[in-house]
């Protein structure tokens, strides 16, 4: 059994198989036969798992085993304390209605990587950065969550599964590690990460 830790270039497409425009996954990760637990849409970035074993696949990609992904969302706009609140909530998103989730505005992260192409800068726009916390991960669900509430994601960052933490791997983009199956069986309680 084989588990990886990536961190996902902005811009690369979650497969293997070659994509007419975009960067996949094959020009970063050399080793055959895993493939990824979850997704990320080519404009997210950040920590990506791969395993080559469809149970543990299934562990770490589905909902009800509750295990919590932290995610970075850079948003637009002065920050709302109702806002986060109704996102705590759980939100109807149209198709489907989010779980309760953990939310709450961190400082901007001093020492996450640069994005390339950056962010487009706006000087008569605020913006303000959210650590949120699901348990669940549906197509696009946190920049859905942020649009609902009148914050839109300029940038959206994994920083952890379960208690994988792609700053203590020391992963840059496009970098990769191989991790012992062991770890997603510790307490996949979100812990409180110190903005970086």
């Amino acid at each position: 059994m084989t588990l990886l830790a990536l961190n996902k270039p902005f811009g690369t497409i979650c497969q293997f198989s070659p994509h007419p425009t975009r960067p996949t996954l094959a020009e970063c990760v050399t080793r055959p036969g895993v493939y990824p637990a979850g997704r990320l849409d080519a404009d997210s970035e950040g920590l990506l798992l791969l395993t080559d074993d469809g149970r543990l696949q299934a562990r770490i990609a589905e909902p009800e085993r509750k295990l919590p992904k932290t995610y970075w969302a850079q948003v637009e706009g002065a920050y709302d304390e109702a806002a986060v609140a109704r996102l705590r909530g759980g939100l109807d998103l149209g198709d489907f209605v989010t779980l309760p989730c953990q939310a709450r505005e961190i400082p901007e992260p001093a020492s996450l990587w640069p994005r390339h192409p950056p962010i487009r800068y706006r000087a008569n726009i605020p913006t303000h950065w959210l650590e949120i916390t699901l348990v669940e991960g549906k197509n696009r669900q946190v920049r859905r969550m942020t649009a609902a509430v009148g914050k839109p994601t300029l940038r959206l960052v994994r920083v952890a599964i379960g208690p994988v933490d792609v700053f203590s791997l020391n992963l840059a983009p496009g970098q990769w590690c191989e991790l012992p199956q062991q770890i997603l069986t510790l307490s996949g309680q979100p812990r409180s990460r110190p903005s970086r």
